[in-house]
């Protein structure tokens, strides 16, 4: 593993990362690793089971039983695509609440660290830099307003005939980041060598010209 790149982005819901990652794996060639989204899958699984969420416990024991993959951008839990499923605020709360808890966090680590393979690995999340792949030789934490970020997720969810308040969001990402920088175990930072990028006041083809740029 010690011999494949690795490049990590990390940062708070709606900074970017995703969008980012996704591009530079396809012009790099890389493999990409949305680490999110296995939280996401483990979150629904879940709340599909009835399980409380602050149940550390119940939702660890979960985690072996699941069969997690990503096929041709896809999401899929023990065989069933469930990439719309994972994207409701349902549950994106709900992942916020498991990912606080530190024997969910360490079923899963060793998951994330399997998809470091040749020739490349873009690692997208939260704890990508600090702790599941602190060797990274490119690091980036990418960042931006609470309103501009709710100002994305509303527009997301306009694209998708959702509706929502935009205060409402801004709300949910202010609590978000709070239960995500205050949590015992991986709490959202930058690590002490990224390279930190605001995007706010910049399109999504400036910030991937400035990544690809210190990657260069």
């Amino acid at each position: 593993m010690s011999a494949i790149p690795v490049l990590t982005i990390d940062g708070p819901a709606g900074a970017g990362k995703g969008s980012i990652a996704g591009m530079l794996a396809d012009t790099l060639g890389w493999h990409l690793l949305d680490s999110g989204a296995i939280y996401r899958v483990a979150a629904l699984a879940a709340l599909r089971r009835g399980i409380d969420l602050q149940d550390e416990v119940a939702i660890s024991a979960l985690i072996p039983q699941l069969v997690i993959e990503f096929k041709q951008g896809d999401a899929w839990l023990n065989g069933e695509c469930v990439s719309s499923d994972i994207r409701n605020e349902a549950c994106a709360s709900a992942t916020s609440k498991i990912a606080a808890l530190p024997k969910v966090r360490s079923e899963l680590l060793a998951l994330q660290r399997s998809f470091c393979k040749a020739p490349g690995l873009i690692a997208d999340g939260r704890d990508m830099g600090t702790v599941v792949f602190p060797e990274a030789p490119y690091k980036f934490y990418l960042t931006a307003s609470a309103e501009i970020r709710a100002e994305r997720r509303l527009k997301q969810l306009s694209e998708q005939g959702l509706s929502a308040r935009l205060q409402d969001l801004i709300q949910d990402i202010n609590a978000r980041d709070e239960r995500d920088s205050n949590r015992p175990v991986a709490p959202l930072k930058p690590a002490d060598d990224a390279v930190l990028v605001d995007t706010s006041p910049l399109t999504q083809a400036e910030v991937f010209a400035e990544v690809l740029r210190y990657i260069r």
